[in-house]
Order: structure tokens, then sequence, then C-alpha cells
């Protein structure tokens, strides 16, 4: 089994300088680099630089996959977009954590297969791509990709079972693509997803309207709506849409989180194993139920096909002696099938002598073709 690994590096805030491409290039000379991006694939050898100094220096969101069963996603925002206290509310292990450097806090997200379970037909192109608009919502105060990250601790055991769970954030029952994308690339358990959305508050219906908006701008104080204009000439903050949206919310708790009774690490874990178990059962019985009407169908397909084959039952034995007279091994197929078709109807019309004894007539007949009758006794047909 061959190596994989796929290293992919993505700039948003601001594209990369020359000086900057020609650095990353010193690291590579195969990998593809551009003004946003840096992405490499090894088969054999390993990635020179370090992905945590690379976030640091140029990069807002990194993305690794090997096959042997990491997978790391990294993800990097201002601090006054994002609260590194909040995050660490969330980021409590090894499979989450978070560190901060200069004006940006970076949120690490780790999983490791142990069973190796990314062995075959691996492909991270796209990956990061699906993912990425996460951290736009991120800075824009919707905390879902925080708590996922919880989950994921508690689901490695990183988290004491008497540890109390940190703010839900609405809408964990209804995950966006971006979200369900980084819960699947981290292999969160869905039913582990499924327990903590019952203590989720339904998502709000979308961003705030023009006129929900406008109201609220209306009734800011004029120092603020200076700042906010301010930083829209000159362009200065990336995330100021963002950074308003979240204001925004902050503003109308009832988009926030749900008020019900905080839960522990242990009792998620126990609701999801419950739910596991309920959900393997009624699996099991739509397959037993799948299985039921498959056979019924097949076996009232196979009544019909012998309601058909009675109605000229001469003319079937006239077709044996026709395929058998090619001396082809796939007509003898076709004509050992058919003996099977008359022996069965037979069997069900109480005529299962008068079958016996054309078959012995033919093998009879046909003693010199072995390869004729070592299909009638595979077939049973051995009278």
């Amino acid at each position: 089994m061959s190596e994989y690994q796929y290293y992919e590096f993505t700039a948003v805030d601001r594209p990369l300088s020359g000086r900057e491409r020609a650095e990353l290039r010193s690291l590579s000379t195969r990998a593809d680099i551009t003004a946003t991006s840096f992405v490499n694939t090894y088969e054999w050898g390993d990635f020179k630089g370090d992905p945590r100094t690379l976030m640091e220096r140029y990069f807002d969101a990194h993305l690794y996959l090997a096959n042997w069963g990491t997978r790391q996603l990294m993800l990097r925002l201002p601090k006054h977009v994002l609260d590194p206290a909040t995050v660490a509310q969330y980021c409590q292990g090894d499979s989450a954590s978070a560190w901060t450097t200069g004006t940006h806090v970076i949120i690490d997200l780790h999983d490791e297969d142990e069973d190796g379970t990314d062995a075959w037909d691996l492909d991270g192109h796209g990956l990061l791509t699906s993912i990425i608009p996460v951290r736009a919502r991120l800075a824009a105060g919707d905390l879902r990709l925080l708590y996922l990250a919880w989950l994921r601790c508690a689901q490695s055991e990183e988290i004491a079972d008497d540890e109390r769970e940190p703010p839900v954030p609405a809408g964990m029952g209804t995950l966006d693509a971006p979200l369900t994308a980084v819960a699947e690339f981290l292999r969160i358990d869905p039913d582990l997803i499924a327990a903590a959305a019952a203590g989720s508050a339904p998502a709000a219906s979308g961003e705030p309207t023009a006129a929900q908006l406008r109201k609220w701008v209306v009734e800011l104080h004029a120092r603020h709506k200076d700042a906010i204009l301010t930083d829209l000439i000159t362009g200065g903050d990336s995330h100021l849409r963002n950074r308003l949206l979240r204001r925004y919310r902050v503003a109308h708790p009832t988009d926030a989180f749900t008020p019900t009774a905080v839960r522990t690490a242990g009792q998620l874990l126990a609701i999801a194993a419950d739910l596991r178990a309920e959900r393997e059962r009624r699996d099991a019985e739509q397959r037993e139920s799948d299985r039921v009407r498959r056979e019924r169908s097949a076996v009232a397909a196979r009544q019909r096909h012998l309601d058909t084959l009675a109605v000229d039952q001469p003319a079937a034995w006239q077709r044996v002696d026709e395929l058998i007279a090619t001396k082809k091994p796939r007509e003898y197929d076709s004509a050992v099938q058919l003996l099977v078709d008359l022996r069965d109807l037979g069997e069900r019309d109480g005529d299962s002598s008068s079958f016996r004894h054309r078959l012995a007539e033919l093998r009879a007949v046909h003693a010199r073709k072995p390869s004729l009758l070592e299909r009638l006794n595979l077939a049973g047909l051995d009278t």
C-alpha cells in the first residue's frame, strides 16, 4: 500500500506577496502555490515545513489528510473577531486545541483513526473548499464549529465524564453543508451530534433582514456609526461585516443560546449510546422487513414463471433437447435451468414422478456427455 499525504493551506483575509510565495517555494519545489493557496500531495517523503508556523505567518486555513488515519483542520481568525477566551471554553483536549499568536487565534482540530480506515481511495482535493465557509460564520458569531470541536474531544474521551458542556449554540440539529463537512471530516459520531442537538435551540431563520438591520443601525450611538464608516472607507478590517453581524446577534439574544439544563460529557455519551442502539434496532427491523419483502416478491415472481411454463410443458421439454443438441456449454447451462424449472413445476403440481421418469430417460440418452451430466448433478438433477 502506497503512502498518501495531502496538505492544503488557504489565505483568505489577504493575498500572499511575491516574497512570501518565494519563501514557501523554498519549502517545496513540487507544491502548487498561488497568491492564496499552497497545495501539495506526497506519496513518499515528508513536507519540510511546519504547518503551525505556516498558519502563524501566512495562512487562514489548513487541511491535512493521511492514509494512515490522520486528519487535521486549522483555522486562523483575528482576536478582535474571535475571543480566545470563548475558544478556550470549547477546545479542551488533543482533538481540539487553540493558541494565540500576535493578533490572531488559531484553532487546531485533529482526529486520529488507529484502525486506519483511510487506507484506500483518498483524495483531499476540494475538502477544504467545502469546509472553509465555517470560518466566516464563526467570525459572525456562529459558534457551532466550536461546539463540534468540544464533541470531538468528548468522543475521544479527552474530557472527564463529569465535565459540564459549554454553552450550546442554536441550530445544532440543523447543521448546514460546511458544518456537516467538518463533522464528517473529523469523524464526529452522528449520534453524539444528535444527542447534543436535543439541548440546542432551533436555528435562527437566516440572517437578519434589511429592515431589522436598518432599525438596529438607527438606534446605534453616533460614535459607533462613525467607527463603522471609518472602517468601511479605510478597508482596514476584512471582517467588518462579520463583526457587525455578531454584534447584532449579541444585541438580540433570542438568536443565541438555549436555556436548557447543562449536561455533562458522560451524559451526552450515554444519550448517544442509547440513540445508536435505537437506530441500530430500527435499521435491523428495516433490513428484516426488506428481506421478507424481497423474498415474497421473489416467490411471487417464481410462481408466475412456473404458471407460464405450465401452459405448454411439451414445448419446454423440446427446448431442452434443442439446447443440449448444440453441445455448447452455455446452452447446457440454459437447458439445466429449464430442467430445474420443470422439476419445481412438477413438485408444485404433484407430478414429480413424471418429471423423474423424463429426466432418467434424458440422462440415459446423453450418458456420454460428462459435461452435461456434471451440470445436472450440481443442480441436484441426479434422479
